[in-house]
């Protein structure tokens, strides 16, 4: 017993001496590991899609920056702008208007007040407004979703806030449909299509996936925006532009649908350090063509 004793002792401290070895090095890993978010929107929508392109490109560099990459579903662009000011999100796709918005303090930023810090990095692709209503309604033109049921998209998202300054342009108020519907984008191809809503209303790049599956699942028509009140908001504001959703992109929609729309950008603060804002931009644009 007493002979080997002393050798069980050794055999104890060894391991305590690389269990601490181990947790030691397990410590340098995670100090060395810093984690990077970007704030996107729903799952079915393109900036999902390129925040999740951004953060591959980002990850495959990881040993040589420390940087490791997500891409987090969100609410959508006021949500982003709101979480990247409060420290909760590093960078975010977001529509110009919005980015605007929250820079200058205004419309649904004007509680938050000016977010001098807001910084943008570039811009990506159009987002053209959409107004997606099913056949069966006889919904063609906007007048014609007065007394219907809308979805305007979920509070906090870009969509929702486009949408009420697009109201807003044309003399409507919420009242002026039957029912206003909150969903998100994930929700509402199907809400579509199921006769719980007659149109929906977005903010998105070109092809949508959930105009995509209302397109696929029943027979649909996008309204066409234009007018002399649509044509008086865009010339209004610096972040607007006219566009146009080119035909054949959605099952039944042959002929090209005027419209407009904003840019998608992607911002950061400038408190986040230059370190990772120059990692990131850098991952893209290496890439640039498998982007």
């Amino acid at each position: 017993m007493s002979s080997r004793f002393p050798l069980r002792k050794v055999l104890l401290s060894s391991v305590m001496v690389l269990t601490m070895i181990f947790a030691s090095h397990q410590a340098s890993e995670a100090a060395d590991r810093r984690f990077v978010t970007i704030g996107t929107a729903g799952v079915t929508g393109i900036y999902y899609s390129v925040g999740g392109a951004i953060c591959r490109f980002v990850n495959k560099e990881r040993k040589r920056h420390g940087l490791r990459c997500s891409a987090e579903a969100t609410g959508g662009s006021v949500y982003n702008l709101r979480n990247i000011r409060a420290g909760e999100l590093d960078l975010g796709v977001v529509q110009s208007d919005w980015q605007f918005h929250a820079f200058k303090g205004s419309n649904v930023f004007k509680k938050d007040g000016a977010d001098s810090n807001l910084r943008a990095l570039f811009s990506l692709h159009p987002d053209t407004v959409s107004v997606v209503a099913r056949k069966d309604t006889g919904i063609k033109k906007m007048d014609d979703l007065k007394g219907k049921r809308v979805n305007l998209g979920n509070p906090g998202s870009g969509t929702r806030a486009t949408a009420e300054a697009w109201l807003q342009a044309l003399g409507w108020t919420k009242k002026d449909f039957s029912l206003v519907a909150e969903m998100k984008s994930a929700e509402q191809s199907a809400a579509l299509c199921d006769g719980k809503i007659d149109a929906f209303y977005m903010v998105a790049g070109n092809p949508v996936g959930n105009i995509l599956e209302a397109a696929t699942t029943c027979d649909v028509v996008m309204l066409p925006l234009v007018g002399d009140k649509i044509t008086s908001l865009v010339k209004s504001k610096p972040y607007y532009r006219q566009a146009v959703i080119p035909g054949g992109i959605y099952r039944g929609v042959d002929s090209d649908v005027p419209t407009y729309g904003v840019a998608a950008t992607f911002v950061s603060s400038s408190k986040v350090s230059d370190e990772i804002v120059y990692e990131v931009v850098k991952a893209i644009f290496e890439n640039f063509n498998a982007f």
